[in-house]
């Protein structure tokens, strides 16, 4: 099996950063989404397609291929040692970002029923978070596994 890692190792690692780029797109847009559905309820139904949308047909598979591929790279040998400490920092942040994709999808439902609680000031809030995941993540691949930390 590792061999077969190997083997597709720049597939799998191009898989991964394709599926996280649509991921991060719709985690920074969904937000945005409800901004404008909260704050122009009239337009609710156009809004709900959208929404619904976005989670189901780009969100859902992208977040599903992220994992699949970021699971395979893991697996794949010499990619990560858990000795150090950036592959917990970027495991902290994709789990962040995973908790917040299904927080969005929570609220999805909620505006879908009319029962949102939630004010067009805190989804501008909330939509915040995937930058700080992002970074996150970036800084510990890139600077903390480059200074071997």
């Amino acid at each position: 099996m590792s061999d077969i890692l190997l083997t597709i190792y720049p597939w799998t690692k191009a898989g991964h950063i394709l599926s996280v780029i649509a991921w991060m797109a719709g985690l920074f847009y969904l937000p945005r989404l409800f901004v404008y559905h909260v704050e122009e309820p009239q337009a609710g139904v156009v809004f709900e397609v959208m929404e619904r949308r976005l989670l189901r047909a780009i969100m859902n598979p992208a977040m599903i291929a992220t994992w699949v591929f970021g699971l395979a790279l893991v697996f794949t040998p010499g990619v990560v040692d858990w000795s150090y400490a950036w592959p917990w920092v970027k495991a902290a942040g994709v789990l962040g970002m995973t908790w917040f994709h299904h927080w969005l999808g929570l609220r999805r439902k909620d505006l879908a029923a009319g029962t949102n609680r939630v004010s067009g000031r805190r989804y501008r809030m909330m939509n915040e978070l995937p930058t700080l995941f992002l970074v996150v993540i970036v800084l510990a691949v890139v600077v903390l596994r480059f200074e071997g930390i």
